[in-house]
């Protein structure tokens, strides 16, 4: 994780770069708002930190031009205003989190943690479900009723393409140029026959049939009758 500090005062730069480095981070450091604002522009950053008074540029103009260009990195204010009205001054401008100086390192960590927590993308689920079916992404498996498919790989991509659209009609259209990569609609039944051979063994044996036409439409993968 990334974070970039915007302090002028290069004692307090080095020692807060210093704390960041024990707890994991890597910090990089911008000595005024100026430059601040231009790496902060730039991206790259999971979490900023700026301290309100800067020399060419203050640190509420700095975020507030930000947030207007669409930067929306989470920012923690460090600052010795510490006042009701400069609190919310800092988050009025887009701040996140205000820190009043003197500080401990630790609260300084603790609050850098929980912002960069809050703010963090929860991870893309990598295994579909729809009733008793189960395809994992990552090992490029699937399983009905807890046993084991013996699919191909163009089987499993045309499965895996169905259970990510569950519930929706996919045209032959679709399917060819998802799973084929045909971007013209060739004379032939190879989607037929595939789904066919899906069909077999995803459905055969289950009282319930997964896989389902859409006479005239196209094809749907549902647990709904």
């Amino acid at each position: 994780m990334r974070i970039l500090l915007i302090e002028d005062d290069p004692k307090m730069a080095a020692y807060l770069r210093d704390g960041l480095a024990q707890e994991g981070y890597e910090t990089d450091h911008a000595a005024d708002g100026r430059d601040g604002l231009l790496a902060a522009a730039a991206g790259g950053f999971g979490l900023l930190i700026i301290d309100r008074l800067l020399p060419t540029l203050d640190g509420l103009t700095l975020l507030r031009t930000l947030r207007g260009a669409g930067v929306h990195t989470p920012a923690l204010f460090l600052t010795a205003l510490g006042g009701l009205d400069d609190r919310l001054a800092g988050l009025r401008a887009g701040g996140d989190d205000y820190l009043v100086k003197p500080f401990a390192l630790e609260e300084l960590a603790a609050r850098v943690a929980a912002l960069i927590r809050r703010n963090a993308v929860p991870p893309k689920p990598t295994r579909l479900r729809i009733a008793d079916l189960e395809l994992d992404q990552l090992s490029r498996t699937a399983w009905r009723g807890g046993q084991k498919l013996d699919l191909k790989p163009r089987e499993l991509e045309l499965l895996e393409y169905l259970m990510l659209h569950e519930n929706q009609v996919v045209t032959r259209t679709m399917l060819l140029e998802a799973v084929w990569e045909f971007h013209f609609a060739p004379q032939t039944s190879v989607v037929e026959s595939h789904i066919s051979r899906l069909r077999g063994k995803v459905d055969r044996g289950f009282s319930r049939a997964l896989i389902q036409t859409c006479r005239g439409a196209g094809y749907r993968i549902s647990a709904d009758d």
